[in-house]
């Protein structure tokens, strides 16, 4: 049993230079947008998007002249994504109950979920315009009932994106702002004269983006780490290798750092689908992205085993994995770190990205060992509360509380128990002392 990587990418140490240099980057533009506010912003705008408006919120007029210059065609197909969506984030918070049960007589236990008050969702599309961003972000926060949500996102080609406008409309945002990279999520997350902060940022986007996200985690709740696009395919000779080199090179030509990895145990299909991918780089339109990504992050990993390629696919944990087996049902089953999962032929990530319903703003840089991507419960906040309606249950509590409490050494928490043992139970017990242990008492 063996595995034998017959392409990798780069050195992790690589890598790790690197990111860096990112995170240098990002530490100074956050300073200086904490600094000297709108005016960073502007001049950060400039510089990277050549970009000044004398406002970069939309106006309502804006927004609807944008949005006249989406087609019908274009405009209907966004309508049926979000529709796509929205069913699916509606049958999550479903799956979210409110709860409040008795565990003794009289104390009440319960939890509500309650929707984080305010949200910032970058929707990345300096070098493509990913409509498909806002319904994750925009519309998800909508379904949870988020209620103000901030969206912003890059100019393209110099102005606003029309379509990208409009489906930040139509997913329900309250403010749009045409402003991208770490300025924007500055902004979002820091606050400017001109634009409030918000509670939590949410959204995909690049290195640089991904970076500030986590540097400004703490001052702000944060979905998840969702850095460049990540994608593996898990094959057997069941697909052919232009199927895998398609899957592959899909993903790749999102960045110049978009890591793409097989994991097969077909020496054929590994060799054929090298083979593939150089055939259609000479054809595909953006292959000048994608080449470089395949070049230096694409990874091709030959297993003997099935559960050799079930290792390798959970320690990678990566952002899309797209499974084409015999034995589909079975990874399903048996992996546990991944953004999500692509079973069968029939589907692929670009389904998940556009418009299939799942959510496409998913955890990278292995984030999925310990979180899954976004979806509505990531914008519910679940609070817990309790209350206890009879002096025979204040007394049974307090007594308890009061011993553990001792037992700790917290005894200013004891009095908060022994103060109600006294007044609720009639029960004297000397300040600063356990409660006694009453057989009563269960």
């Amino acid at each position: 049993m063996s595995v034998t990587y017959l392409k990798r990418g780069k050195p992790e140490a690589e890598r790790s230079d690197e990111d860096a240099k990112v995170r240098s980057v990002v530490e100074a533009t956050l300073k200086e947008i904490e600094t000297r506010g709108d005016a960073a912003v502007q001049d950060l705008s400039e510089k990277f998007d050549r970009y000044s408006p004398a406002s970069f919120r939309l106006s309502e007029s804006e927004i609807e002249a944008l949005m006249q210059k989406v087609s019908a065609r274009d405009m209907e197909d966004i309508r049926f994504a979000q529709a796509q969506v929205r069913r699916f984030a509606e049958a999550q918070r479903a799956s979210m109950t409110d709860i409040e049960i008795e565990t003794l007589p009289g104390v009440i236990l319960g939890h509500k979920n309650i929707p984080v008050q305010s949200v910032g969702c970058y929707v990345p599309g300096g070098k493509f315009p990913m409509v498909a961003s806002a319904h994750m972000s925009v519309l998800t926060a909508n379904v949870a009932g988020v209620p103000r949500i901030a969206a912003a996102t890059p100019p393209f080609k110099g102005e606003p994106n029309p379509a990208v406008i409009a489906a930040m409309h139509l997913g329900g945002a309250h403010e749009i702002y045409v402003l991208g990279g770490i300025q924007a999520i500055g902004a979002l997350a820091i606050g400017t004269e001109t634009i409030d902060p918000v509670h939590m940022l949410v959204g995909p986007g690049n290195a640089f983006v991904a970076e500030a996200k986590r540097q400004l985690f703490g001052r702000v709740g944060i979905d998840l780490f969702a850095g460049p696009t990540e994608t593996m395919v898990i094959a057997d000779d069941t697909v052919d290798a232009e199927m895998c080199a398609t899957d592959l090179l899909g993903q790749a030509e999102h960045g110049y750092n978009s890591p793409a990895v097989l994991v097969t145990n077909s020496r054929k299909l590994a060799e054929g689908t090298l083979s593939e991918i150089d055939r259609l780089l000479a054809i595909l339109p953006t292959a000048g992205t994608a080449s470089v990504s395949w070049a230096d992050y694409g990874e091709i990993v030959l297993c003997d085993t099935y559960e050799e390629m079930l290792d390798v696919a959970n320690d990678i944990a990566s952002e899309h994995v797209q499974v084409m087996t015999d034995r589909d049902d079975w990874f399903l089953e048996n992996m546990h770190s991944y953004g999500a999962l692509f079973l069968g032929p029939r589907t692929n990530v670009a389904n998940g990205d556009k418009v299939i319903g799942t959510n496409h703003t998913l955890p990278t840089k292995k984030a999925g060992r310990y979180t899954g991507g976004l979806w509505v419960g990531k914008f519910l906040k679940t609070h817990s509360y309790q209350r206890i309606t009879t002096d025979e249950a204040a007394t049974t509590i307090g007594e308890y509380g009061s011993r553990l409490c001792m037992l700790e050494g917290f005894v200013g928490h004891a009095e908060q128990c022994n103060i109600r043992v006294r007044r609720y139970g009639g029960i004297n017990v000397p300040y600063g002392e356990e409660a006694p242990y009453r057989k009563a008492s269960k």
